[in-house]
């Protein structure tokens, strides 16, 4: 999909990887993957809407073929950025082993995935399908969330996973504190999400009547 667009030294890939619902996209998804992009010196990032998420099955989410369309309309000016339809394409509860799995696989050799999500998620990363063949074929980027310590992450990581920590890098962005959850509950009470989103995202949510009460 991306080989033949990659600029690397001979052809090695750099790819970022970045799974969620974005139900919406929103700045703090966009700001988080650019820094990804240029600390780690990724070729692109692909955005991959979740399908089923195991962990929300019991939680109302928009369609996915709206969150597609969001994401895909919030990544579309940069040329770095991709989005893919993979799980939302896969039938029942979508987990991220095969999402990397997928993109693993056929890439030149000496090609890297990197998977882009949050610290406090990674120590859980126990909990996960599989997680053993997820440290193999991937290295993760722990992105920091406002209020988060990352001394305490570290701490954690090195007593009760001092395995990963070469397969894990800290990335900080301190400044975000937008959520989804903030703006789905900024468009039900009727306020601005201006600013928050990128305005052809945001201009879909109108058109669509997402978020709305009894919507």
């Amino acid at each position: 999909m991306f080989l033949s667009r990659s600029n690397s030294v001979n052809g090695k890939l750099n790819l970022g990887l970045m799974g969620g619902t974005f139900d919406p996209i929103h700045m703090g998804h966009l700001v988080t993957a650019e820094e990804a992009r240029q600390q780690f010196d990724l070729d692109y990032v692909v955005f991959v809407p979740s399908g089923i998420p195991p962990h929300k099955e019991k939680e109302k989410i928009s369609l996915p073929e709206h969150r597609f369309l969001m994401t895909s309309l919030a990544v579309m000016s940069n040329p770095h950025f991709f989005v893919s339809p993979f799980e939302i394409d896969c039938e029942g509860p979508t987990y991220t082993i095969d999402t990397v799995r997928h993109f693993s696989c056929g890439e030149r050799e000496g090609s890297e995935v990197f998977f882009i999500t949050g610290a406090d998620a990674i120590l859980e990363i126990f909990t996960w399908k599989d997680y053993e063949d997820l440290l193999r074929l991937c290295t993760f980027i722990a992105v920091s969330r406002p209020g988060y310590s990352l001394d305490r992450f570290r701490e954690t990581l090195g007593s009760d996973c001092p395995e990963m920590k070469h397969k894990v890098h800290l990335l900080e962005i301190p400044a975000l504190a937008v959520s989804s959850t903030f703006i789905r509950e900024r468009v039900t009470l009727g306020k601005t999400i201006k600013y928050l989103t990128p305005e052809p995202v945001e201009q879909y949510i109108k058109k669509h009547g997402l978020y709305l009460s009894g919507g």
